[in-house]
């Protein structure tokens, strides 16, 4: 099968499994596992921020996140297509007790007018506006990249109004590639930002949230209250530090097959529009003789795995194990229908 469902479906390279298996590991819970300490040094260094945290999943170091920077009834702002409030499970209400809320951006982006217009005023009726959240690349924005510009500016109604601001980075590799920008740059933005290595750089599991060291150090409990550290971990640790080191760059590869994708999907007459392709999404609007599941299925059928992310809307996300042959064969296949 021709696994275009998500980019966390990836498998371990022959050299990353080689890399991980010569990781020298220890107890993480006692700060004694190199490889896991290498790896949260080497991430934090990259965004030019002080301190790491691994964690297994993007969920977690969010949750996380959330729960350091906000307490009980306060409010955390963020897009109404957010992965912290789509795909976490409640997460925001059940671990740290807060209230959400909900912007109508531009396919997952916020601007700083509509931060500054949602954030409360002193008053008992209302929680306390405390977290801002945004996500680069927006998932359901159909990989949509931020503008550092807005992002500067969003960061300066946060400031200014003492509210912190977390970057879900599941995919922002995605988005500085794209653009070619400087992580240093979200670093100086960002108060925490959790980055993913299981989805475009390809690492079997794991995430890691960077902050300051204080930030760090209190994320650090939470981490044990939600679950604690996975001890010898050094091993999937390895995997990440192998992903920063060869799998950034290439990120553009997958880029550049999208827009083939995308391409074929738009010569369709039962596509009504695809979303503008900026990174490794494609999310085309089904219209007439197919609906989303429909064509999911008669996909299925000729080898091909999409996602139908509502009636309307698929999504296929290319990945490193994507190759060229399987795209040419995909582009065939979306031709035939």
């Amino acid at each position: 099968m021709i696994d275009f469902r998500s980019d966390t479906v990836t498998l371990p390279t022959k050299d990353m499994l080689a890399y991980m298996q010569q990781a020298p590991i220890g107890d993480d819970v006692f700060g004694e596992d190199p490889s896991i300490n290498a790896l949260e040094a080497k991430t934090a260094a990259i965004f030019g921020m002080e301190a790491g945290l691994f964690c297994p999943s993007g969920t977690m170091t969010n949750q996380i996140a959330i729960k350091t920077h906000t307490q009980s009834g306060d409010e955390v702002i963020c897009d109404e297509l957010s992965h912290i409030y789509q795909y976490e499970g409640g997460g925001i209400a059940s671990n740290s007790g807060c209230s959400v809320k909900l912007l109508q951006g531009n396919r997952g982006r916020i601007t700083a007018q509509q931060v500054l217009a949602a954030i409360n005023p002193d008053d008992v009726h209302k929680p306390i506006s405390k977290l801002v959240s945004l996500e680069n690349t927006s998932n359901r924005g159909g990989g949509a990249c931020y503008d550092l510009q807005e992002v500067a500016a969003i960061q300066k109604v946060a400031k200014t109004h003492g509210l912190s601001l977390h970057l879900d980075g599941a995919r922002l590799f995605n988005a500085i590639v794209h653009k070619k920008e400087d992580p240093t740059q979200y670093g100086k933005l960002f108060d925490s930002i959790s980055l993913c290595l299981s989805k475009g750089l390809g690492a079997p599991v794991g995430s890691v949230l960077v902050g300051s060291t204080p930030f760090i150090k209190k994320a650090r409990r939470w981490r044990k209250v939600f679950g604690g550290g996975m001890r010898q971990a050094g091993s999937l640790a390895a995997a990440g530090i192998y992903a920063l080191d060869h799998h950034v760059q290439r990120l553009s590869e997958d880029h550049a097959k999208a827009l083939l994708i995308k391409e074929a999907l738009l010569k369709k007459d039962f596509v009504e529009e695809v979303f503008e392709v900026e990174t490794n999404i494609v999310i085309a609007k089904i219209q007439g003789k197919f609906n989303a599941t429909s064509l999911a299925a008669e996909l299925k059928q000729k080898g091909i795995l999409v996602i139908a992310m509502s009636p309307t809307l698929v999504r296929f996300v290319l990945h490193l194990d994507i190759n060229e042959e399987m795209t040419h064969q995909t582009i065939k296949t979306i031709h035939a229908l």
